[in-house]
């Protein structure tokens, strides 16, 4: 994988598609033929503190470079992005201010046009590049658990992946945990994201064993205290998903984000609940883009115009 410039582009090329991840740390963008081998890569820092506005026009601007500098004809182009995404707006997505005011489809076709444009969350389009080029291809239903920074499942039917009526299937970050949350998404609050994903175990530890904490280091401890806290978020995480597979019934569960670099303490910790609870427990398996899923997903949404199977 490497970067170009525009003296790199030559007439007579193959043809590409464009993907585009706008993420709360970084933007990822990257060239790949129809069949999602990368081309050319590049990245940027989002800057979200300076405001949604100027981490798009960034982006965009980033994307029509690395449009130039790849040799052939720009089939189309795929954005993901956090939150619920709408037509006219994205909902749900205060990591980056002022994203909610921005329609982000129509911004990318205005720069990026004629080429098509697809546009949904990034990880209804992680659970889109694992159904068509990963650990859930052919898998019918399958669930891609995305347990990062934040936490989200894409559901996988068909070989597509379920928005529901609003974009917002598999936000399984708003559950509540049992009958004692009260405060759910009306009062601001994701019950299960901040109870288990990495940033809520962070913010936990240091609410419970003092100091200044990371995922990373949280799980590398061996102190009683820590094991624990995180043993009891697993748990609680595990619980949720052998939930949803009694519901769906799938055949895969896969699971990625930035966690699943620690498998060897969430897999055990679902596998035992899946085996217990759930009639026919799926497959559990380490999701095959567990770096740079989101940006695998933007070149899966990418429109190419050709037949590409249900996914």
């Amino acid at each position: 994988m490497r970067d170009g410039t525009s003296a790199d582009r030559a007439a007579g090329g193959p043809d590409f598609v464009l993907g585009v991840d706008i993420g709360g740390t970084k933007i990822a963008l990257a060239t790949a033929d129809p069949a999602g081998g990368i081309l050319r890569t590049a990245r940027l820092d989002t800057r979200a503190w300076e405001g949604a506005g100027q981490a798009v026009e960034r982006a965009l601007r980033a994307a029509a470079d690395l449009r130039d500098a790849t040799p052939g004809r720009l089939l189309g182009v795929g954005v993901a992005a956090p939150g619920v995404v709408h037509e006219d707006h994205i909902a749900y997505a205060p990591n980056i201010p002022g994203l909610a005011d921005i329609a982000l489809r129509s911004r990318v076709a205005a720069v990026l046009g004629p080429a098509p444009v697809g546009v949904d969350n990034d990880v209804k389009a992680a659970g889109l590049a694992e159904a068509r080029w990963g650990a859930l291809r052919g898998a019918d239903p399958g669930v891609y658990l995305n347990l990062g920074t934040g936490l989200a499942v894409a559901l996988v039917a068909g070989g597509r992946v379920l928005r529901g009526a609003h974009g917002a299937a598999g936000e399984i970050g708003y559950l509540l945990r049992d009958r004692s949350d009260r405060a759910g998404v009306a009062s601001g609050r994701a019950p299960l994201e901040e109870h288990v994903s990495g940033l809520g175990l962070a913010r936990r530890a240091g609410e419970v064993l003092g100091g200044t904490w990371t995922t990373a280091e949280l799980f590398a401890a061996t102190g009683d205290r820590a094991r624990a806290l995180v043993d009891e978020a697993l748990d609680t995480l595990a619980v949720q998903v052998a939930n949803v597979a009694t519901a769906l019934d799938p055949e895969v569960v896969a699971v990625g984000g930035g966690m699943s670099a620690v498998s060897d303490r969430v897999l055990p910790a679902l596998a035992r609940r899946l085996a217990e609870a759930v009639p026919y427990p799926p497959a559990l398996v380490t999701a095959r883009f567990a770096t740079d899923a989101a940006l695998r997903g933007a070149l899966a949404l990418a429109p190419t115009g050709r037949d590409e199977g249900p996914a």
